[in-house]
């Protein structure tokens, strides 16, 4: 009995790596046992990333709130206590775009927690 092989599975899973490995340089985008690995490294950066970019836009909004408030005369851990004790529910996403943006509103915010 011949041996069986699924050719159509087989080219479609190629297919996908290749599709994705597209606009890699040299034989990352060619050569299917390179660019398997290349796109599988790269698939692990994305998972790893879509973390890391939660922690580094936490980190730049809290610098940017620091920097808002300390033109007021206030730190940021002062302010962010002030507000949880005045039950001002603002997050710091909003808080840092008003900071950049909109100074206004966010000298109103300072004062309402002075």
């Amino acid at each position: 009995m011949p041996r069986s092989v699924n050719a159509v599975a087989s080219r479609r899973r190629r297919k996908r790596i290749m599709n994705l490995a597209k606009g890699y340089w040299g034989s990352r985008s060619k050569v299917y046992t390179i660019a398997k690995n290349t796109v599988e490294k790269g698939l692990q950066y994305a998972y790893r990333d879509r973390k890391t970019k939660k922690r580094e836009f936490r980190a730049l909004w809290i610098q940017r709130i620091n920097a808002g408030a300390r033109q007021h005369g206030i730190s940021y851990s002062q302010l962010m206590g002030k507000l949880a004790a005045k039950n001002i529910g603002l997050n710091r996403k909003v808080l840092a775009d008003l900071a950049m943006n909109n100074p206004d509103a966010f000298k109103a915010v300072v004062d309402a927690v002075k």
